[in-house]
Order: C-alpha cells, then structure tokens, then sequence
C-alpha cells in the first residue's frame, strides 16, 4: 500500500465474497456515484445524511456489485467515515483518501467539519492502493485520482475513482496521471468529472487514454442525465451527464460493454414525510467485460 504523506488514508479489509464460475471470466458490475458530503456546519446534518446513507445502502444492497467508485466520500467525528460504513453495510473492502490536501482544503475541511475525497469500493481484496493529486490548476480545492489493485480470480484490476472541477485543465493533469499507470492490467475509472461528453477535455480524455465511455457505449441515444437533483423536491430535476464509468482495456484483452443505466434516480421519504433523493447526483452502474 502506498499513500503520499501529505494525505491521509484509510482501508478496509474483509473476508472476500465467494466468487462463482471464477475458472472463466464473467461480466463485472461496476458503480460511479457522487454521494453528496452535505457541506458547511451550518447545514446541520449533511442534507439529511443519515437518512441519505440508508437510502443507498438499501439501493444497492440488491444489485450484487463487485466494484464501486464514490465521490465526495466523507470522514468526520459526527458522521464516521461514510464510505466505510457502506462498505461495512455492502460487504466490501475499502480504501479511501481526502482530497483536500493543500492548505486550503484544509482550512475547508476544518470549517466543513468533516473531510471528502475519492473512494473505491470492492469486492475483489484491495493488494495495493495510491493517491496522486490531480493538478489543481485555476482552482483553489486540491483534488487527486485515488487507484487500487484488486485481486481478481482472472487476474489484477486497476481500479479509480476521482471528482474533477469542471475544468479541461484537471482532465488535462488526469490524463496524464492515467497514461503513467498503463499496463498489462485493464483499467476502470469512476469518476465525476463536472464535464459533459461533448467537452473537449472528456473528448481527449478518450482519446488519448484509450478509454471507453460505457453509458453511451452501451446507449448510443439516451441522455443518462446525472445531475443536479434538489434532494428535497418531488419532481426529477438533473440536466446533465458528468458522472462515468470509463473503462481501458488490458494488454491481451477487449473490453466489451454489456449494459449501463442510471441509478439511485428515484426518490423516497424521509422521516418528515417529505420527499428525499439518496444525493445530488445520480448512480451509473455498468456491466463490462474486461478479462
């Protein structure tokens, strides 16, 4: 395992799930989901968090996944570390890193009462993990590209998860980190990248890493809107793709996309009575062949 000093790190491990028919591969099912962290002290209670957490939980308890990315996976005295506790809740090992490493996203952390970052969640055990910062560029807030090894019954899997801004910059420096780490191993990327497919900076993302937008591989005309979602409205509010599972294939191996939708796209109640959304973001989860 390794971690740069200036972050600090978490992981989880606990007893790997059976794997069935692990003699030949089987498609993977792989999540990217922005969990909303609930912002500043003020808003009390992480825009009902708790109530939030149960609501994924219960959402993907039923969708037998083998690999989640989140974003805005927070840790703080009040509310714990959130992403360890799904995975605590879902079975899966963890690992997970702040991103606001510079002095700033300190200061930030600080007034948040919590920090956030990336998180990857498995099923597969978790072997080696790094979390690099991604250029911060224009913007004030540190951001970094969280990857782990999985141990998988075909083979090793790299697996990442990032938030950039909204700014072809970061995805310029996201590149570039994603290029350092090819290899024989495939690669999957859960992100959200506050960019939508026709940027040029996702558009070059693609390209020049050799990555393959599973949502629209697998749903040439569909919109899969993501966000943003009030998640104290009734009515479904999001305009926009940001959120991705991007997969890159191995040295020997295709990738092929089997399916991808959008999930956690339905509200429920909270205790109020009123109407509730697990986050400000929808899910994507996509089913990909990769071994």
């Amino acid at each position: 395992m390794r971690c740069p000093r200036i972050l600090l790190c978490g992981l989880l491990l606990v007893p790997s799930w059976p794997v069935s028919g692990a003699e030949s591969p089987r498609p993977l099912r792989v999540i990217s989901f922005n969990m909303l962290h609930g912002g500043f002290r003020f808003r009390g209670d992480g825009q009902h968090l708790e109530e939030r957490l149960a609501m994924a939980v219960e959402g993907l308890r039923g969708l037998d996944v083998d690999l989640i990315g989140l974003q805005e996976a927070s840790s703080g005295r009040k509310r714990g570390d959130v992403a360890g506790r799904l995975a605590a809740a879902l079975g899966l090992h963890y690992v997970r890193a702040p991103a606001g490493y510079r002095w700033v996203g300190r200061l930030a952390s600080w007034a948040m009462g919590f920090d956030e970052g990336p998180a990857v969640l498995s099923r597969f055990p978790i072997v080696a993990w790094d979390a690099v910062p991604v250029d911060s560029c224009d913007h004030w807030y540190g951001r970094v590209l969280l990857c782990a090894t999985l141990d998988t019954p075909w083979g090793p899997l790299d697996a990442c998860s990032t938030h950039t801004a909204s700014s072809t910059c970061q995805l310029r420096s996201l590149t570039r980190l994603l290029q350092a780490r090819r290899g024989r191993a495939p690669r999957i990327l859960m992100a959200d990248l506050n960019s939508t497919p026709e940027t040029s900076g996702v558009k070059r993302l693609l390209a020049d890493d050799g990555l393959v937008d599973t949502f629209r591989a697998a749903n040439p005309d569909a919109p899969g809107f993501t966000v943003w979602q009030p998640v104290r409205t009734e009515a479904p509010a999001v305009r926009r793709r940001v959120d991705y599972v991007l997969v890159a294939p191995g040295a020997d191996t295709p990738v092929r996309v089997d399916a991808s939708r959008v999930i956690l796209d339905r509200p429920g109640h909270g205790a109020d009575g009123n109407p509730l959304w697990p986050a400000d973001h929808y899910g994507v989860l996509s089913e990909v062949e990769v071994f």
